[in-house]
């Protein structure tokens, strides 16, 4: 099976192609642009350079929430466009758990969390073991104080710290929570291969790619002023 995966959630981007699991190639772009200038030249780069032609990928992978809502569509809608005229099955992954899965060869808890403005983030609780990931809490928004409320009774155990949201709880919770640790810059952000690893993990859960939906956890901030402009 040859999978394509995507993830445009955040401020980065990047593409991967797997062969039967085996990692082919990935790119990765986190200079800024916007991801509509950038996701389908880093796609066509990856297929032109592991001599993989479109029609023979027969899954994709991408993120679809929590995160960034335009990234979102635009991964989203790339997915869909590159899967609809064959109709290739597609695996929708959490963006927190392809986060936490960059670091799926350690052992231990790890906490994603993405930065939702407003002194909140996305976050979600892992546990690792093994090679496997386990969920411990499902993806939701907190604030980050509401995290240190939840993360207390691991107060026992090192929590590593992922997504773009990892620096900003170090920085509120670090102090009081001596076990939380800050996993390193090249493994803190979502990585397309790593949207991979968590679609493998979840074959039963593919589905056409009109079905692909983004998973917001809120409502945008449109819809959050048109709620307040009806009351």
């Amino acid at each position: 099976m040859k999978m394509l995966a995507v993830d445009a959630s955040g401020r980065s981007a990047s593409a991967a192609i797997l062969a039967d699991g085996v990692l082919l190639g990935e790119s990765f772009l986190g200079a800024g642009y916007t991801h509509s200038e950038t996701l389908l030249p880093m796609i066509d780069w990856l297929l032109t350079h592991t001599r993989t032609p479109i029609q023979a990928v027969d899954r994709f992978a991408v993120t679809v929430g929590p995160g960034s809502f335009t990234g979102l569509r635009i991964g989203i809608a790339t997915v869909k466009g590159l899967a609809f005229p064959r109709g290739v099955p597609c695996v929708p992954v959490s963006t927190l758990e392809a986060a936490a899965m960059n670091l799926v060869d350690t052992d231990g808890l790890v906490c994603a969390a993405l930065d939702a403005r407003r002194e909140q983030v996305y976050t979600a609780l892992f546990e690792i073991e093994g090679g496997r990931l386990t969920r411990r809490s499902a993806d939701s928004p907190l604030s980050i104080d509401a995290l240190g409320d939840q993360l207390a009774c691991w107060s026992d155990r090192t929590i590593r710290l992922v997504g773009d949201g990892a620096v900003l709880v170090y920085e509120a919770l670090g102090a009081r929570m001596p076990g939380l640790r800050l996993s390193s810059d090249a493994l803190r952000l979502p990585r397309a291969s790593s949207v991979a690893a968590a679609a493998l993990c979840h074959p039963d859960e593919a589905v056409p790619g009109d079905r692909l939906m983004p998973r917001y956890l809120r409502l945008s901030q449109a819809e959050r002023e048109r709620a307040l402009h009806n009351r």
